[in-house]
């Protein structure tokens, strides 16, 4: 009797101090197939694995996952649950707020989920949420389609489109979101699901704009479309040139109403043209062409040629970035004005403050006000449809964490003035109106992005993941 009992108290101490005992970490390693792997702090995949494109959002994490398969993605959920352990889902890596793609706790990372598959029947295009916008586009170049996707280089392909998406294609398109006809879906309970409008529409819908509030998605389907070679490139001007750029910006705004032509206009002096043929409507595009240019690079090329061409645009100007941003209903010369008026003042303000490295500007970036009328489903972002907001963004670039308080602060106000500036404009709703998740800066209420849909998204939430185990993983929580 005293043998057995002896017998059972090793086993009760073995048990505790080899499985109880195990870490999040070694739990996920021993439970994962062999097509996942387990990375800790020192090795080169862990170092990739926690990489951001803003050393702003680089987080210690404890370990990183790297799931090979959306079964593996269930067993590290339910480990993650179980133990309530912090963690993160990292695809591209583009996320510049600090704790939203990276965390102190386990880093899942997605990049094995990178397959790219045409299907020439539906010309659909199923596409993995490890993968970044210049890998799916040379993907499919071949194909002669494309899909609605980021306009930088190194952007990946999961947050931009969970969040929304703003594409050179939007004004004939839509958003991202509204050209996705299904999605893989990892649900907290380890369900490996595939969502559709037919499927589940409620789930479908809260995926569209409300990023992995429901599970990790896997795979993205998305309608492809027609693609050949495009107009564009950009134009850089001197900084006494920025007031005329800013004119040509807004007259350009009032007098193009073609789908096929989009811009983009940061105010440090540089506008971004494009025209989805391979030569633009005469004159179209002839202010900006006028303009004398530091640099101009606009030619007929491939849609992959073109984002590969902002890649000195696609990487941060010093190590540390963060964005945010404001909606705007009308874009007037007024509103323009105030931005440029915007970078000025607050470059002599932080230039008296930050010694070393520093980068502000806003950037315009104009759509149609056809913009959401390609989609007749429902999303959770925008939450209103009437009116296609664009998405002004702030970003400021710097190398010091030692100010990022300063900063995060210096975003803040520029862009509580510029929303002031728009409502005075006679844009009132401005004040009221759903930022762009993608953009928008950590602490952002989600009662401001997602307005009225946030009580449909709650309840979608609470029959999803009841134990609210997406909650443990950081970026725009929407909380049971």
């Amino acid at each position: 009797m005293q043998r057995k009992l002896l017998v059972a108290l090793s086993l009760a101490s073995y048990l505790s101090t080899s499985v109880y005992a195990a870490t999040p970490c070694e739990q996920i390693e021993k439970a994962i197939s062999s097509s996942s792997s387990v990375y800790y702090p020192g090795s080169a995949n862990y170092t990739l694995d926690i990489a951001h494109w803003s050393a702003a959002a680089i987080l210690p994490a404890v370990c990183s996952v790297e799931p090979g398969t959306a079964k593996d993605v269930g067993i590290i959920l339910g480990i993650l649950g179980a133990t309530k352990t912090s963690f993160a889902v990292k695809g591209g890596g583009h996320s510049q707020n600090p704790g939203y793609s990276g965390t102190k706790g386990v880093q899942i990372s997605m990049s094995r989920f990178t397959d790219v598959i045409y299907d020439a029947s539906t010309q659909t295009a199923a596409v993995g949420t490890g993968n970044i916008w210049d890998d799916v586009y040379a993907t499919l170049e071949p194909y002669g389609r494309q899909v609605v996707g980021g306009r930088f280089p190194g952007v990946g392909v999961a947050g931009f489109s969970l969040g929304g998406g703003y594409s050179w294609l939007s004004n004939q398109y839509g958003l991202s979101l509204d050209t996705i006809v299904g999605y893989e879906l990892v649900k907290p309970d380890g369900t490996i699901c595939k969502i559709t409008q037919a499927s589940d529409a409620e789930l479908f819908f809260a995926l569209k704009g409300a990023h992995h509030n429901f599970g990790i998605v896997t795979s993205i389907i998305f309608q492809t479309v027609e693609q050949g070679q495009i107009w564009g490139g950009q134009v850089i001007v001197a900084a006494d040139q920025i007031p005329t750029l800013i004119a040509a910006a807004a007259q350009w705004v009032q007098d193009v109403t073609d789908p096929k032509a989009a811009i983009l206009s940061a105010l440090n002096g540089l506008v971004l043209l494009f025209y989805d043929e391979p030569t633009p409507p005469a004159g179209m595009f002839d202010t900006f062409l006028a303009l004398p240019a530091l640099v101009s690079d606009v030619t007929t090329r491939s849609y992959t040629g073109l984002v590969a061409s902002y890649l000195a645009w696609g990487e941060p100007v010093f190590a540390r970035v963060a964005c945010n941003t404001v909606p705007i209903a009308v874009d007037s010369e007024a509103v323009m004005t105030a931005t440029l008026n915007e970078t000025t003042f607050w470059v002599e303000q932080l230039s008296a403050q930050i010694q070393g490295d520093l980068f502000f500007s806003w950037s315009i970036e104009p759509f149609l006000p056809t913009l959401l009328t390609h989609n007749s489903v429902a999303t959770a972002y925008p939450f209103v449809r009437d009116v296609a907001f664009a998405p002004y963004m702030i970003q400021l670039a710097w190398s010091d964490p030692a100010f990022d308080d300063l900063i995060f602060d210096t975003m803040r106000q520029s862009v509580e003035q510029l929303v002031r500036v728009a409502v005075g404009d006679g844009q009132s709703r401005v004040a009221g109106a759903p930022p762009y998740p993608n953009y928008a800066l950590f602490g952002t209420p989600v009662e401001e992005l997602y307005g009225a849909n946030l009580p449909k998204l709650k309840t979608i939430k609470a029959r999803v993941d009841p134990t609210d185990v997406m909650g443990l993983a950081g970026g725009w929580r929407i909380t049971l």
